[in-house]
């Protein structure tokens, strides 16, 4: 169990030594050491190849390296050929980036942000932004714990129980949450900012929106998402420039 938690704890740095040549491989094999110092004793000739493979190439979501962690140190402890762990690894890099991404990155970051905004401009001041780092490293460190434990117990079968297990669920339900708060900010932190103007710019930002879903329908092809909202940047600063 030491090993474990210490192992869940390097896990929180393993982007501190990220670098182009191996992305997360260094951290990787920082985080595997407390796991495969058990195989030095028992297969000698094995450990300094376990140890070499465990900072390789390796790049995915950091919130989920556990569940490969876990899956390649429970690999060379069984005595899995080399090769064949290598390919596990390289395997598992696509579906916990995604996974990941989609999860926390285009998720539950911009879900808790989006809330946190709203309930600064309420009035929630630090408070409202230190529940937020309160509830979000929370699920990061229950996430991270059973992505440990799961790949430690899968092994060379991780792949399957990545697909039966709540990610890609959560996954797939977390995004629309994530848009409404993020939509419901940008309203109420543009009415907290603007003071007593921002009811006569309603009107303003409702003919934006408009011209915007308007471009987005009938000029196609050419309305790509980056030239609407450049376009509409671009208005908005003209608007801004002559109502006083």
């Amino acid at each position: 169990m030491t090993g474990r938690l210490r192992a869940f704890g390097r896990l929180f740095g393993v982007q501190a030594d990220w670098n182009y040549e191996r992305m997360l491989g260094a951290g990787m094999g920082y985080a595997a050491a407390p796991l495969l110092g058990e195989l030095r004793d028992r297969d000698p000739a094995r450990y300094p190849e376990a140890v070499a493979r465990s900072a390789d190439f390796f790049n995915c979501n950091p919130n989920l390296a556990g569940l490969a962690l876990g899956a390649l140190v429970r690999a060379e402890s069984e005595g899995v050929p080399g090769p064949q762990v290598s390919r596990l690894r390289t395997a598992l890099c696509g579906p916990l980036g995604a996974l990941g991404d989609r999860l926390f990155w285009a998720g539950l970051v911009p879900f808790l942000s989006g809330l946190t905004v709203v309930a600064v401009a309420l009035g929630g001041g630090l408070v409202a932004v230190l529940v937020m780092l309160l509830c979000y490293n929370a699920i990061r460190a229950a996430s991270g714990w059973w992505a440990l434990r799961t790949g430690l117990r899968e092994g060379m079968q991780v792949g399957r129980a990545i697909g039966e297990s709540w990610l890609p669920g959560a996954a797939e339900r977390v995004g629309p949450p994530a848009g409404f708060a993020v939509g419901l900010a940008i309203p109420v932190a543009a009415a907290w900012l603007l003071g007593p103007r921002a009811g006569a710019l309603v009107p303003i930002a409702i003919g934006i929106a408009l011209a915007g879903i308007a471009l987005a329908v009938f000029v196609t092809g050419r309305a790509t998402a980056i030239r609407l909202t450049l376009a509409l940047l671009v208005l908005t600063q003209l608007i801004g420039r002559v109502i006083p």
